[in-house]
């Protein structure tokens, strides 16, 4: 779930590498959703085939995370 992804990452170090299908399609959806900001495959390049880095978590993207951590 991309939220769950969000919240995993929150203290990563930036930029973050990713390598795993199942990331990269979390990344795909918080880009979309403008809370993150990232460098993904297109979408005619297999997902493990293309750079995949974040480079940030968006003022929007911590803001997701702390009311999704207020609600828990």
């Amino acid at each position: 779930m991309p939220m769950d992804f969000l919240r995993r990452i929150k203290d990563s170090q930036f930029p973050l590498a990713l390598h795993d299908e199942a990331d990269i399609r979390n990344a795909i959806v918080l880009e979309a959703a403008g809370l993150i900001e990232a460098q993904l495959p297109s979408p005619d390049v297999p997902l493990t085939h293309g750079t995949s880095i974040i480079f940030r978590i968006t003022p929007e993207g911590r803001a997701a995370i702390s009311k999704a951590e207020r609600s828990q």
